[in-house]
């Protein structure tokens, strides 16, 4: 009888390792569309009534902006703390701010019962979670290359999919939470459903908290030296990377933000219902579940630089074929479009930067320098583009040229990025330094 394999317990570790990285990207993604979603629907009247409704879904995403506004300062402040004290105790308090914030927003008051303080409070919360998620996805992803180095140091892309696949995750679970309230009467859905995905992200955040818990901190992370400079400075020293950086994401988030939370406002005002969309939406992200891994497991074959090139092309050549199936009023072709657009192009621009980013930087600097790319990339890709895109709108009289445009300046900025950047697939992480001089500064392209 042939005995089943036992895993190392470094196998044990990066599998669970994984999953608390997968957890925690999916709570910051059911935040993103939920808050996106109920924002496009709802929270133009609720906290912004009396305005003119182009003016009010504007406002509406200027605090969705506001949350990634705070997106680079959650970097630096995490990151510094991620790279001088550890990574698993930032982990840990990131993920409990992004919740709580989440479940806050589903009991605060509207705009009826406690007049300007509705919004100022909805724009405070946003703030506090943009600054928790700047540091999230920079903790996960790059425990979860640093385990998988030590573990199995060839398939860092594949094993940092993990924490990629909580985007389309979050996604899936959001819109099937948000699809079941909007099923209610109007009035319903306006008195207290909106209220309900919000306080359901409890649940993820009890998972995720769980999970976390039991995880080990990174095998690479040694405590710095007391003198040694703040990372910030070491990684602004030499800002090259760190822009690189946040300009090969910029492509990816751009198309994410405008074919989820904002398509469902455009899709909407274009004559869909809202189960229509939300049910496209839905497909784009079970299929982006298939092509996230596919493409970051590619990207350990072939290098990240290919892989991602392939998505932003992509993605600028889908960029008004997509639009045009939206246009065209057929509930197939919609789900097609954003299948196309989301689920295939977009994800595989997605998949490979988890690994990409981390391999960017030395370990001692890495928590900071990978978190203020990715959300460098975040701000001004997925932040402003949902606003861009409705003032344009409102501007010009309705017409989806300017979507389009914006996809493909999204996707050729990330496009001339990846020849500017070197290949990284083949390269070991080095653990931090045991002292605080080196040969060679960290924070440059590896």
């Amino acid at each position: 009888m042939v005995q089943p394999t036992q895993l190392s317990p470094e196998s044990r570790q990066l599998r669970r390792v994984a999953l608390s990285g997968l957890l925690g990207t999916a709570v910051e993604f059911y935040d993103f569309l939920v808050y996106g979603t109920v924002a496009a629907l709802v929270f133009g009247d609720l906290f912004f009534p009396g305005a003119d409704p182009a003016v009010g879904t504007i406002a509406a995403f200027g605090t969705f902006a506001a949350g990634y506004v705070a997106r680079p300062l959650g970097g630096i402040l995490f990151g510094h703390f991620g790279d001088r004290v550890g990574r698993k105790s930032m982990m840990l308090l990131t993920m409990l701010l992004m919740g709580s914030g989440s479940f806050l927003i589903g009991l605060l008051p509207t705009y009826d019962a406690i007049g300007v303080w509705a919004p100022v409070l909805l724009v405070l919360l946003r703030l506090v979670q943009g600054i928790a998620i700047g540091g999230e996805w920079g903790g996960a992803t790059l425990m979860v290359v640093e385990h998988a180095e030590h573990s199995q140091g060839a398939r860092r892309g594949l094993w940092s999919s993990f924490t990629q696949l909580g985007a389309p995750l979050g996604s899936l679970l959001s819109a099937g939470v948000v699809t079941a309230v909007a099923a209610l009467p109007d009035d319903d859905f306006r008195s207290w459903g909106w209220r309900v995905p919000f306080l359901l992200s409890v649940v993820l955040l009890a998972v995720g908290m769980f999970v976390r818990l039991k995880v080990a901190e990174s095998p690479l992370f040694t405590k710095p030296e007391p003198r040694e400079k703040p990372p910030v400075l070491e990684v602004l020293r030499r800002p090259k990377p760190v822009l690189l950086a946040a300009c090969v994401g910029i492509g990816a988030f751009t198309a994410q933000s405008l074919l989820t939370s904002f398509m469902i406002t455009y899709a909407v005002d274009e004559g869909y219902s809202r189960p229509q969309v939300l049910t496209a939406v839905t497909v784009a992200s079970a299929v982006a579940l298939l092509v996230l891994p596919a493409a970051s497991a590619l990207s350990d074959q072939v290098g990240r630089r290919p892989v991602v090139l392939t998505g932003a092309i992509a993605s600028a050549a889908l960029a008004f074929p997509v639009l045009a199936l939206v246009n065209s009023g057929s509930p197939g072709l919609l789900i097609l479009a954003l299948a196309l657009g989301h689920g295939v192009a977009q994800s595989t621009m997605y998949g490979p930067l988890g690994a990409l980013l981390t391999e960017m930087f030395g370990t001692r600097v890495r928590y900071t320098g990978a978190s203020l790319g990715y959300q460098a990339a975040t701000l001004l890709g997925a932040g402003f583009s949902p606003l861009i895109a409705s003032s344009l709108l409102a501007s010009n009289g309705g017409g989806s040229t300017p979507i389009s445009l914006l996809l493909c300046g999204g996707a050729a900025i990330t496009a001339l990025t990846v020849w500017r950047i070197r290949e990284t697939h083949t390269d070991a992480l080095e653990p931090a330094p045991a002292r605080s001089a080196t040969p060679t500064p960290e924070g440059t392209p590896r």
